[in-house]
Formats: C-alpha cells, sequence, structure tokens
C-alpha cells in the first residue's frame, strides 16, 4: 500500500490520497481511512490497478463541495433553513441557500460587496458569520486558487458580520508551501479554522 503512495498517479480518486501522499505520518495515524483506499483497491484487482496508474493525469482533479450536506447532519447543533424561518427571529441559525443566494442575503443584509459566492451563512449568539468552505487536497495550481478564493471572503472589507474560512487538508502540513506560510505568516490572525473546530468557535461567540 504504501508503495502506491510513491506513484504519480495514484489508480483511484480519493479526497484523502493527496494528504496521505504529502504526509507520510498520516498514514499512520488515519487507519480507518487507509483500511476503506485499501478495500477499493482490492475490489479493483491488480490489472484494473496497473490500467489506472498507466492513464494520463487529468489536468483537474476537484472534489465535490460536501460541507452543506455535512451541515445537515447538524454538527453544528442547528438544522439549516430556508430564508424565512431564519429571518423570522435572532435564534442561533444555519442559512440554507444556495452559494448564490447566500451571496444575495449578504449583499443586501450585511455589507458583503464582494463577488464571491459563500458556502456558509450563520447567525450565533446574535451574531452573523460568513465563510468559505474549501478541502484542499495538494499544492498548487488549483488548489492555490481555491485557498485565494476563501482567503478573498475574509478580506473583504465593509462586511457586518464575521469572517471565516473553513479549510482542511494539506494545507495545515507543516512546511514550506504557500498555503501553510500564509496561515501562519500574513493571516495568522485571521478566521481561518477547520470544520472540526467550526462548532467550538460558533459557540464562543
Amino acid at each position: 500500500m504504501r508503495a502506491l503512495f510513491n506513484l504519480k498517479l495514484f489508480p483511484i480518486k480519493d479526497s484523502y490520497i493527496a494528504y496521505l501522499k504529502r504526509d507520510a505520518t498520516a498514514i499512520d495515524r488515519n487507519p480507518r481511512t487507509v483500511n476503506r483506499v485499501c478495500g477499493r483497491l482490492y475490489e479493483m484487482g491488480l490489472n484494473k490497478i496497473y490500467e489506472s496508474c498507466s492513464e494520463p493525469k487529468e489536468t483537474n482533479r476537484q472534489i465535490g463541495p460536501m460541507f452543506r450536506i455535512w451541515l445537515k447532519q447538524k454538527p453544528l447543533g442547528v438544522q439549516p433553513v430556508q430564508l424565512e424561518q431564519f429571518m423570522a427571529n435572532d435564534e442561533d441559525a444555519i442559512l440554507d441557500a444556495s452559494d448564490r443566494s447566500m451571496m444575495m442575503f449578504a449583499s443586501q443584509n450585511l455589507g458583503y460587496k464582494h463577488n464571491k459566492g459563500l458556502d456558509f451563512v450563520g447567525r450565533f449568539n446574535k451574531k452573523y458569520v460568513i465563510g468559505e468552505a474549501k478541502f484542499l487536497t495538494d499544492f498548487g495550481g488549483h488548489q492555490n486558487a481555491q485557498f485565494n478564493d476563501a482567503i478573498s471572503v475574509i478580506n473583504a472589507d465593509g462586511v457586518k458580520a464575521i469572517q471565516v474560512a473553513i479549510l482542511d487538508g494539506v494545507l495545515f502540513i507543516k512546511g514550506k508551501s504557500k498555503m501553510y506560510t500564509s496561515i501562519t505568516g500574513e493571516y495568522r490572525n485571521k478566521n481561518i479554522l477547520s470544520a472540526l473546530v467550526l462548532r467550538d468557535f460558533l459557540y464562543r461567540l
């Protein structure tokens, strides 16, 4: 299994492959993820693995956003609701809407003028929170652009809300990557956090 992580092209697409390739110690720390990946490889068989490893590498291997599906499982303690219910009172709530609809809400009500859709609009302790969520699977190229999208949201001026970048993946691996040096340097005082600690952040507002 470990030898496969040395290949330029891994035989299957999975959100965690690039992270495991970048940080060898993560293999030992995430046995369930490794077992899940191994199960898929065993199911493929050796011939299919060889065939997949020999394919031309795609220029853009994107991961579909699962953040809103995760929110609907109530990890933050509240169920996302439609706009009418969201606006009905000032209790803790999460807006259930498209990224464009959330952008429009933030533009009309919170002074958000940036032309970038949002992944999160919430209200906790009567304070509004807006943000962008990304799972960054590798360094460079498209992934840097995704990182910059999230940073642009927290850097938007004149917003009457707490701005957060909800980021997970390779950016937290210590090293000289642009993302890691940014979050530990010029953006160290910004609200950049993993989805794993989002609940604690919100309930401490």
